[in-house]
């Protein structure tokens, strides 16, 4: 125990001796120069303290910035859409720098398109018979004035075939008069007798319808069947209806105007429609239309009680067919300074509408818009978009699928 004692004790004044400065060093005068050194070092070091102090807040709020612009940055981009130059090329995208303008006021309705006055025909039986189309025949097909689209046929009927009575009525009547016409001229036969022979002839062929078994129902007017009275097989008799022919050419809209807006008729000018079998929209300025006549009634061949019926004729150059139902839009005087974007510019997500506008070269946002009045062809737009933005009017689905895949092209980066 008292080695272990002396031990630690030899190491204490080894410890202590090393530290402490030698007599023979404080002789030689070292002591001055040693604190010379130490305050030459002591302000060393606080003009170094004092730089930190001063130096360091200001660096640390430099870098602080420098990661705020970057984060500051890389946020208002990132919804940014990206689409290449060369895509958007490939798929039709467009942009327009959008200036506010004209818009009509606009009225949606609905209405049908029906026959013009004069433009639709009645194709009827021309004798009593069983009826057989022609092949291909059916609701919908166009066919030419003068063309066959039934037989009548009488054949095996009680009274026999009508067509073949007229046909022996007819040969008998064409054969006495041929009789009758030289002795006439030789002053044989009197004119009396030769009369009453031409009108027995004259009367015979009206009845023969050319075919001695059975007879040809005929088309009177261009245009395209849009009804068909009886099935194939049927038994008609002569006169009756066989199918409705409407006229190609000219066709009439009518609009269906809700009693509550009777108070705009005066203010309406023109319209456009939609068939609900189509989805182009079409402008009867366009199509050479024009109202017909100003309403005066609710109540109209073909209306709803409720419904103020407005007639529109038009010329029909793209195939519209007759009986078509429609959406209208009737259009009223014009608004200025109305920012407006085409039907296909804008896009729907859960119930809200966006639009999408161009950056840069390669850079969209989707903003959200407020959505007013439709014309058929444009919408307005109430709020979420500025004169002078440019905005994709074509093309706005590829847009959307570029914001749906978050593809990057190569080499473009969100932070500008």
């Amino acid at each position: 125990m008292k080695l272990y004692i002396n031990i630690i004790s030899l190491c204490l004044l080894y410890m202590a001796a090393g530290c402490t400065p030698s007599a023979k060093e404080d002789g030689l005068g070292h002591n001055h120069d040693h604190h010379h050194h130490t305050e030459h070092d002591h302000t060393k070091h606080d003009h170094t303290s004092e730089h930190k102090h001063t130096h360091g807040p200001e660096c640390k709020n430099h870098n602080h910035d420098h990661n705020e612009h970057e984060h500051d940055s890389e946020a208002s981009h990132a919804d940014e859409i990206i689409l290449s130059s060369r895509q958007a090329a490939q798929f039709g995208v467009e942009t327009t720098k959008i200036r506010p303008g004209s818009f009509h006021n606009v009225i949606k309705v609905s209405g049908q398109i029906i026959p013009a006055v004069g433009s639709e025909g009645i194709v009827t039986a021309p004798s009593a018979g069983i009826v057989k189309f022609m092949a291909s025949l059916n609701v919908g097909s166009s066919v030419r004035q003068g063309q066959r689209i039934a037989y009548i046929s009488g054949k095996g009927l009680a009274g026999g075939d009508s067509n073949e009575n007229a046909a022996i009525e007819y040969e008998a009547a064409k054969r006495e008069l041929e009789r009758i016409t030289p002795l006439h001229a030789d002053g044989i036969v009197s004119t009396s007798s030769y009369n009453a022979a031409l009108r027995a002839f004259e009367s015979a062929e009206a009845a023969y319808s050319g075919h001695r078994n059975g007879s040809n129902a005929i088309v009177p007017i261009n245009g395209v069947i849009t009804g068909l009275s009886v099935a194939e097989g049927q038994y008609v008799d002569a006169g009756a209806p066989i199918a409705k022919v409407s006229g190609c050419r000219n066709l009439t809209l009518r609009a269906d105007l809700p009693e509550r807006d009777a108070a705009y008729l005066s203010e309406i000018s023109s319209a456009r429609f939609r068939t609900t079998s189509s989805s182009n929209v079409f402008d009867l300025k366009d199509l050479g239309g024009k109202m017909i006549t100003m309403p005066v009634s609710a109540m109209g061949d073909g209306t709803r009680q409720g419904y103020v019926p407005i007639y529109f004729s038009f010329n029909n150059t793209d195939g519209i067919l007759s009986g078509s139902y429609a959406d209208v839009y009737l259009l009223m005087a014009s608004r200025n300074d109305v920012i407006s974007l085409p039907k296909e510019a804008i896009v729907e997500q859960q119930g809200s509408h966006f639009a999408y506008v161009r950056l840069d070269e390669e850079g969209y946002e989707k903003r959200k818009v407020t959505l007013g009045l439709t014309d058929g062809l444009n919408v307005e737009i109430l709020d979420g978009l500025h004169s002078g933005d440019e905005v994709v009017t074509k093309g706005a689905i590829a847009v959307k699928l570029a914001e749906s895949s978050g593809a990057v092209p190569e080499g473009h980066s969100h932070n500008h």
